[in-house]
């Protein structure tokens, strides 16, 4: 699998291993970015809207990325139930989920998380990075 971070330099991809020794930085690309996304703005509860800092949608699945703690809220029908998520992360940036909803790649400042349960837990992917600015599956 692969992740791609937009970051302040350059865009990155990097590859994830079975743990975080096995991942490996596989391309920077200076200038690059990623492509634009759909905007999904009728998913976000409107509790929620006002901490909403990123969100990103695969078939029913949605995770949204807040400014608190925990930062992340996960649905897997749409919006209609949510669960926290990610109550060790750090502050987050961005997030993407993948064509497979259990895949969530999590940015936060200079750090990529990802999941690999629909966000139940997580690991920190090995490469450090600079400033991240957004994330999507390679």
């Amino acid at each position: 699998m692969i992740a791609a971070a937009a970051c302040a330099d350059a865009l990155y991809l990097v590859e994830l291993g079975a743990d975080a020794d096995a991942d490996e930085l596989v391309a920077r690309e200076p200038g690059g970015s990623l492509p634009p996304r759909e905007a999904h703005p009728g998913l976000v509860p409107p509790w929620a809207s006002s901490l909403l800092v990123d969100l990103d949608a695969a078939g029913s699945t949605v995770v949204l990325v807040l400014d608190r703690r925990p930062p992340l809220l996960v649905s897997h029908d749409l919006g209609a139930t949510w669960s926290e998520r990610g109550g060790g992360l750090p502050k987050g940036r961005a997030v993407a989920v993948s064509d497979n909803p259990d895949h969530v790649l999590y940015a936060a400042r200079n750090r990529l998380y990802v999941s690999l349960d629909g966000g139940r837990f997580w690991r920190a992917v090995g490469a450090e990075l600079p400033e991240v600015l957004a994330v999507a599956w390679g």
